[in-house]
């Protein structure tokens, strides 16, 4: 049932109590928690976040209903809000008074929206008619304003990864207007219309914020518009729109992604994708605005990366005493109508008492995938891509029907192009620190090395290291093919390169080119002695090779021909079944004889007796070498 699903909820999700009448549920999206108060907070407050090992527990006192309740980055101040009018806070620093404080709002006959903390003392008020900025003082138990702006307001968003906030104004709702925080100050942004599907009949709010997101997609922040009916008549069913919003400049429409279906939709985004979730058919889909789309002359259209999948099927584990949790998970319900869903990638179900983030799981796409160029320019830009990636290449080397030639070379070069970026980032960051000229640049920052590099360590060990008994053929055919064209400096830099990867076999090829080519001799030595192989073995292997000249003059240049033995070079030299070959390598020793002992015939020690007939045989006994008397 799972098979082919490409998304998946964590496995360790954040478990709290269910929602009911005496415990009310709230989430907070900058932290990242969820509140479970029961009672208004007078039988206790559970906080758990994601990243929380322990969670908080605490009791306030009840004044009312808890409409929002947060904590400021840090844990630091809590602020809950019960009425329109105002919020109260109450510290969690040790030292600090414990007395809870209020704010109310400065604009008369305002209501309170909501409020965002952007930093671990600043808080903004929210209110119909405008945005508040202020900076929480703890000690003295108060709040002192920055920063007010007023402007209509029918409901606003928040993204704590950018710091911005985005107010829903005028009579239709669809002009946005957004402010950004950072240190202390607060900026108004540009402000931008969101093109409505077609003019509205009345002068009613238009644009809803179930239909409108912000995330954070490679870097950039975006409005995501979900529009339910195309603005072209001969286009059916419903689109994202993404509005690129950038500090600097106005915003502008950039994605518009293609859903070719209607119903109820929500947004995440996971891993710089962004997932639109149908619940008609319970399925999901994903974009990848990176990808090449269709470009219209204003924006880029996208259609569907994958084929709808739903999510991977989830159990949850009935909770209990011991002796009663024997009982089977029981299946969760997935695409429920209770889900929420909260950017950039969280999934909660208050009936259930779930906190889950979605997560891509990437194997599952490599076989949705019929264009291997499109799956790697795809895996290419996931944060955990490279195990997959060695795995496609591995597949496609491997296996009969894995790729053709020319579409291993495509992912290849997809692959150095992105090894060659990360590399000249590097040295060109070396090249600035080592100049110094970083000492005025604090944007500097050292380029960070993505799973999307891959470097010839990864690919050896992952990929290339299964066909290393085979490896020594490939470069044996390399070399004979460069020798065969006469390409003898190609040859001698691919050695130098190291392209061919030293070896023994390779090396004693080497030696047996040194007629053709006398370099080869040296570059060969060279080889072994980079092996640190030893030179018995060296000449071993050189003789099993049938090598028998190559291994002479090898020992030669080492300088320990005076004690290799006459015998293995001899029988080496019979097995070729080369009577010149026979004859240079018996005359060599012969002659070794007659200068370590004033006299060339072998001892019996040597064991060369058959050698002697056997020259005889061929040669006749007046070729023997005489003795030289002085």
């Amino acid at each position: 049932m799972s098979r082919g699903c490409y998304l998946a909820l964590c496995a360790r999700p954040v478990q709290f109590e269910k929602a009911n009448p005496v415990n009310c549920v709230f989430f907070d999206e900058a932290n990242k928690q969820v509140f479970a108060v029961r009672s208004g907070g007078a039988t206790g407050v559970v906080v758990k976040g994601l990243e929380d090992k322990n969670p908080i527990s605490f009791r306030m006192e009840d004044k009312g209903e808890v409409k929002c309740i947060k904590f400021s980055l840090g844990n630091k101040i809590l602020a809950v809000q019960r009425t329109s009018k105002s919020v109260d806070f109450l510290n969690f620093i040790p030292d600090c008074p414990q007395l809870e404080y209020t704010q109310e709002c400065k604009t008369k006959n305002a209501n309170i929206l909501g409020f965002c903390w952007t930093s671990s003392t600043e808080i903004v008020f929210i209110t119909d008619q405008g945005i508040e900025f202020y900076q929480v003082l703890p000690e003295k138990r108060s709040l002192k304003l920055v920063k007010n702006q007023n402007i209509n307001v029918n409901w606003y968003m928040y993204c704590p990864e950018s710091s911005v906030i985005l107010l829903s104004t005028t009579v239709l709702g669809n002009v946005l207007q957004p402010f950004y925080f950072k240190g202390g100050t607060m900026s108004k942004l540009s402000k931008f219309e969101i093109e409505l599907p077609a003019a509205p009949k009345s002068s009613k709010l238009s644009l809803s914020e179930r239909d409108i997101a912000m995330a954070t997609i490679y870097e950039q922040l975006y409005v995501l518009y979900l529009r339910h009916h195309s603005r072209t008549s001969n286009s059916t069913g419903a689109e994202v729109v993404l509005y690129h919003l950038p500090r600097e400049s106005s915003c502008k429409k950039m994605h518009i992604l293609k859903l070719n279906r209607t119903g109820k939709f929500a947004l995440n985004v996971v891993d710089n994708l962004v997932v639109v979730h149908h619940q008609d058919t319970e399925t999901s889909v994903i974009f990848d605005i990176k990808l090449k789309g269709e470009f219209d002359g204003t924006v880029t259209l996208h259609q569907l990366v994958l084929p709808a999948r739903s999510i991977q099927p989830y159990q949850i584990p009935v909770a209990g005493p011991a002796s009663v949790t024997n009982q089977s998970p029981v299946p969760c319900k997935l695409y429920s109508s209770s889900w929420i869903v909260f950017q950039p990638d969280i999934i909660i179900s208050a009936s259930e008492g779930y906190l889950w983030n979605l997560e891509v799981k990437l194997e599952p796409v490599v076989n949705l995938f019929p264009d291997k160029g499109k799956l790697m320019d795809f895996l290419l830009q996931r944060k955990e891509c490279k195990m997959v990636i060695l795995s496609v290449c591995s597949q496609m080397l491997s296996e009969p029907d894995g790729g053709t030639l020319a579409v291993i070379a495509t992912v290849f070069d997809k692959l150095n192009h992105e090894y060659k970026k990360y590399l000249e980032a590097e040295q060109s960051y070396t090249m600035v620190v080592e100049t110094g000229q970083s000492r005025g640049n604090p944007l500097l920052k050292r380029p960070v090395r993505t799973q999307a590099v891959i470097d010839q360590s990864d690919m050896y060990t992952h990929v290339l290291s299964v066909f290393t008994e085979k490896k020594h053929y490939l470069y044996e055919l390399v070399i004979k093919t460069l020798v065969q064209h006469n390409l003898f400096y190609m040859l001698h830099q691919f050695l130098q390169y190291h392209v061919l990867s030293d070896s023994k076999p390779l090396a004693c090829l080497l030696l047996s080119l040194e007629s053709i080519y006398p370099p080869a001799h040296q570059l060969s030595l060279d080889m072994l002695k980079r092996l640190s192989t030893a030179n018995d073995e060296i000449v071993e292997v050189l003789l099993s090779k049938h090598q028998v000249l190559a291994a002479l003059r090898f020992i030669r240049g080492v300088g320990g021909h005076d004690s290799i033995s006459a015998r293995k070079f001899l029988d080496a030299a019979k097995q070729a079944d080369d009577n010149m070959l026979f004859y240079t390598i018996f005359r060599f020793f012969e002659q070794r004889n007659q200068r370590l002992r004033g006299n060339p015939n072998f001892t019996a020690g040597e064991h060369c007796e058959e050698h002697v007939t056997f020259f005889k045989q061929i040669f006749g006994e007046q070729a023997l070498m005489k003795l030289t008397t002085f």
